[in-house]
């Protein structure tokens, strides 16, 4: 890890925006909008790993956005024997982009690390989730005006890890790759995918059940402080 950094890039959802508990409240919202009797958490317990599979395959571009956000609904009340409608899955996938940016809860320390870095550093995003969607949680959150860019997959047509979002990231910025530096919860898509076209980055790492070998580490954002 270099002290040469000029450039900071983070990674949106999971990494600032708390998306987890976002998006509980969203699904606890659109439940009683729709007048839908759905335990919560058993519902969640399903859809979790759904959706991170559907939000890997679109990764690597083998479902797109609207195959996405039905299939991810759809596959869940299949998995849990629910007899919803396909009409009801699009108005519930709808309204759960509707709502979801109502919901701005950040991880801990989230206002305190941007303080502290946006004197020193022009600070940016690089993120795989849609751009209204996006830029509605940045709005919403209160923290878009720390970002100097957003880069998003959409904007960039292809998505974390693919160089070629990093390589558009950096010439939005107008960043250098040797003075820059990721940081952001998914391995693959952030921590790997940065490396591999040469910026440093941090692991951000909530619950360390692992450690990486080589891959700098922290479980807790202000803990950025160390490196920066």
């Amino acid at each position: 890890m270099t002290n040469n950094i000029t450039d900071v890039f983070f990674d949106l959802d999971h990494t600032l925006w708390d998306f987890e508990k976002n998006s509980s409240l969203t699904f606890q919202k659109i439940f009683e909008v729709n007048q839908l009797d759905i335990d919560l958490n058993v519902f969640l317990d399903a859809y979790v790993p759904v959706n991170f599979n559907y939000w890997s395959r679109f990764r690597k571009g083998e479902v797109d956005k609207d195959t996405l956000r039905f299939g991810r609904l759809n596959d869940t009340f299949v998995q849990l024997k629910m007899p919803i409608t396909s009409d009801l899955v699009y108005k519930l996938s709808d309204d759960y982009i509707a709502y979801l940016s109502s919901f701005n809860h950040l991880f801990d320390d989230t206002i305190s690390i941007l303080n502290y870095l946006q004197p020193k550093y022009n600070l940016h995003i690089i993120t795989n989730g849609f751009e209204e969607v996006q830029n509605s949680k940045l709005a919403g959150s209160k923290i878009n005006q720390y970002f100097k860019t957003v880069t998003n997959s959409e904007q960039a047509g292809v998505k974390k890890p693919h160089p070629d979002i990093f390589n558009f990231a950096l010439q939005q910025a107008n960043a250098e790759v040797n003075t820059s530096i990721m940081i952001g919860d998914n391995l693959e898509a952030d921590i790997l995918g940065a490396i591999n076209v040469g910026l440093q980055a941090i692991y951000f790492n909530e619950i360390p059940l692992t450690t990486h070998q080589d891959i700098t580490q922290i479980d807790k954002l202000i803990d950025l402080k160390t490196y920066l």
